[in-house]
């Protein structure tokens, strides 16, 4: 029998092939994007972002201001002790006894007593009830000094209420006395006042900066039952609605104000807040600077002051607020608004643009700004110097060159720096306000670039 050979069988391996998955090829590629993202936010440079937001700027000055009144000082006519009919601050007529003297004091504390308590008239009552329903309905946590209002008006009533009761007893305790007693009247309309400082003459002419000396400044304070001489201060009387503020001005200060021709200017009192109306004028004299505030009301509130601490408010402004640094100031082709038109069925501003063949094509520009002369600010990035646009509807052209500067900031809501313009109102040290609400302009909430400088138009900004 035949051997039989056994066949050797070679068996080769072969390496299965890897199929592409794309699956980690694109997380490989955002991977790498993460990563140079990253790289880059550490990196480079960082853009600080500014969120607009509406505010205000107040720019006042503060002064301690001298005030000038129409009044005179009344002084007595015979000795004796002195007992007055009239509460301060009351408003008398001519013929009206505002004082007595008396030989010896009069009685007249139970009286005091009694006037203090007694109880008002019906009438006086329902104005007291009107005054206060009338604020509780109108009053505003923003309008504070309507307390101070409500207080001037029941003082005053309260006080007229009690002037004639205090008349009354007065005569009533006079009778009773047994004393040879007189009283006066006064012979003019005015307010009262139981205050002397013989500052009572000043007026705008004869005031002298000596006068805004404090250090010296005496006030005396007259009362019942005080003994007085003929010839002593016995009341103030005021003789008009009218009265004046004089405040010490720097040279600076009143040039300013006489170069923008200020005629009048808001005024807030500082003992309660209040905010007036004041005719303005400068005086010079000696060399030194005065503003004149010439006030035609609410000349009582103050009767028994002859210094009152003002400020002067020379701006007060509101709108969006936005930091100084931001402004940055960007160079633009202006084109007259006319040129301005939208091409086939696209809805974005455009201009005709011609070329040397004469054919007319519309192109595509950004429009940062409309002026009140009808001029429309361009990009200059949008068309090149010399280019000619053609006017709708029209044979006529217009030659790109003439450039205006526009102040605006850097808007980047968009992830990019994209200018627009601001018109300033006012500013202090750190920042402007602008105008809210203009076309091409900012709103409120909008991020701005805080650094305006730091960025170009169309950059990308990493916040």
């Amino acid at each position: 029998m035949a051997s039989r050979k056994k066949k050797s069988i070679s068996i080769k391996k072969y390496r299965n092939r890897r199929e592409l998955n794309l699956g980690i090829f694109l997380f490989a590629i955002v991977f790498v994007y993460l990563i140079i993202t990253i790289v880059m936010y550490f990196t480079g440079d960082r853009i600080s972002v500014y969120e607009v937001r509406e505010g205000s700027i107040v720019r006042d000055n503060s002064y301690t201001g001298l005030i000038i009144r129409q009044e005179t000082a009344v002084n007595a006519e015979a000795d004796g002790y002195i007992s007055y009919y009239q509460n301060e601050n009351s408003k008398v007529r001519a013929g009206t006894n505002i004082y007595a003297l008396s030989p010896q004091k009069l009685e007249t504390e139970s009286s005091k007593e009694e006037t203090v308590s007694g109880t008002l008239s019906p009438e006086a009552e329902s104005a007291m009830v009107l005054q206060i329903q009338n604020f509780n309905e109108n009053y505003s946590a923003n309008n504070f000094s309507a307390v101070y209002s409500l207080k001037n008006e029941i003082s005053s009533t309260l006080q007229n209420a009690f002037s004639d009761t205090k008349m009354n007893q007065l005569d009533e305790i006079i009778a009773s006395s047994g004393q040879d007693v007189s009283s006066y009247a006064t012979s003019q309309d005015g307010v009262v006042a139981f205050t002397v400082d013989g500052l009572e003459s000043l007026t705008k002419d004869s005031f002298t900066a000596q006068n805004f000396d404090r250090s010296e400044y005496e006030s005396t304070v007259l009362a019942d039952q005080m003994q007085i001489s003929a010839g002593d201060p016995v009341y103030r009387l005021i003789t008009d609605e009218d009265w004046s503020v004089i405040v010490q001005l720097d040279r600076e200060t009143a040039e300013e104000l006489k170069a923008d021709e200020v005629s009048s200017i808001r005024v807030r009192i500082d003992k309660d807040s209040e905010t007036l109306w004041a005719d303005f004028s400068i005086i010079e004299k000696d060399g030194d600077y005065y503003g004149c505030l010439d006030f035609d009301n609410s000349m009582i509130r103050y009767a028994e002051e002859r210094f009152l601490n003002v400020e002067l408010i020379l701006e007060d402004e509101s709108g969006l607020k936005i930091p100084k640094s931001s402004v940055v100031e960007e160079k633009f082709y202006i084109i007259p608004q006319d040129y301005i038109t939208t091409g086939g069925n696209s809805t974005s501003d455009g201009v005709m643009v011609q070329d040397n063949n004469g054919n007319v094509t519309f192109t595509q520009v950004d429009i940062y700004d409309i002026s009140e002369e009808g001029e429309a600010f361009i990009s200059r990035d949008d068309l090149a110097e010399g280019t000619e646009i053609v006017k709708p509807e029209s044979s006529e052209t217009y030659t790109i060159g003439k450039t205006k500067t526009l102040e605006g900031v850097y808007n980047i809501n968009k992830g990019y720096a994209v200018f627009k313009k601001v018109t300033i109102l006012c500013e202090n040290d750190e920042y402007y306000i602008i105008q809210e609400g203009e076309d091409y302009g900012l709103y409120n909430y909008d991020h701005i670039v805080q650094e305006g400088s730091s960025v170009g138009p169309d950059e990308v900004v990493f916040q």
